[in-house]
């Protein structure tokens, strides 16, 4: 008999005081499935990882002059290219993803600070993620698990006191709430702001200018539609739910941002989207 395959995915929203800080926590644990590739693709969400049984093998970087190697745990930020991961027919671990908006008060650093690149999420956190890391992999199944990183994440809250600007924060909230479909110089109007200095505090607190985080936002509401309709995926009108001017452009967006088409995704991540599996992003 071959090797019993295990596929587990839960996705759970986090304690009530962080949401806003935090989207969502979600487990993972496959194994005896295929080897294959998957892509970390540009969302508007920061991604903390911390494997339990094998580290993130990454063979690719959003920053190409990254070197490729293996990750117990990692903490990226907003990025406009993918990661690539070597998946050897087994992965495991609890995905947390952060707003930019909390990565002050979470991470003690702006979310700036970590555009465009990932990294060991200790090199950020210290010996704390370390301490977290050995209490997750003892905890007995997922809700210990989610308990463990809540339990982390609100002592983290509590000693905190800074987040993004009044300013920042509401520009980024419309922009979400907008599915990035929003004029740049609308958008600083309507917070007070010239363009260019609300380009330079989306850096700052962001990581991307309000035109790539945007992109970023609206790239992810599509590909999220995507999956949703992976049986019958009409491109033409998940362009035009999305905003984008037509499948052209929805294309185009996807060869920038996912480096590939909106089929070929599919057809890469296909097993993940059925079977409700949340791989790392």
């Amino acid at each position: 008999m071959g090797a019993e395959i295990v596929d587990e995915a839960v996705r759970v929203a986090p304690a009530a005081p962080l949401r806003g800080l935090v989207g969502w926590y979600s487990g993972y644990r496959q194994r005896g499935v295929p080897s294959t590739q998957h892509r970390g693709l540009p969302s508007p969400w920061l991604t903390l990882i911390l494997t339990l049984d094998e580290p993130l093998s990454i063979a690719s970087h959003p920053d190409p002059a990254a070197a490729p190697g293996d990750f117990p745990t990692l903490l990226g930020g907003l990025h406009t290219t993918p990661a690539f991961i070597d998946v050897p027919g087994r992965q495991s671990g609890l995905q947390v993803a952060l707003s930019p908006l909390g990565a002050r008060v979470l991470l003690g650093l702006p979310a700036g600070e970590l555009a465009g690149i990932d990294v060991h999420a200790d090199d950020v956190l210290g010996a704390g993620v370390r301490e977290v890391h050995d209490r997750l992999r003892e905890a007995p199944d997922w809700g210990g698990r989610f308990r463990v990183v809540d339990g982390w994440l609100l002592a983290r809250l509590s000693r905190g006191r800074d987040l993004a600007t009044v300013p920042v924060t509401e520009a980024w909230q419309r922009l979400l709430r907008a599915g990035g479909r929003l004029r740049v110089d609308n958008l600083a109007a309507d917070v007070g702001f010239s363009e260019r200095h609300l380009r330079n505090l989306f850096r700052a607190e962001i990581g991307l200018t309000p035109k790539a985080a945007a992109r970023v936002i609206r790239f992810d509401l599509a590909r999220r539609r995507l999956a949703d309709r992976v049986r019958t995926p009409d491109l033409a009108g998940l362009a035009a739910d999305c905003g984008y001017a037509d499948q052209s452009h929805l294309d185009r967006d996807f060869a920038a941002l996912a480096s590939c088409t909106p089929s070929a995704w599919l057809a890469q991540e296909f097993r993940n989207i059925q079977s409700g599996h949340h791989p790392p992003a």
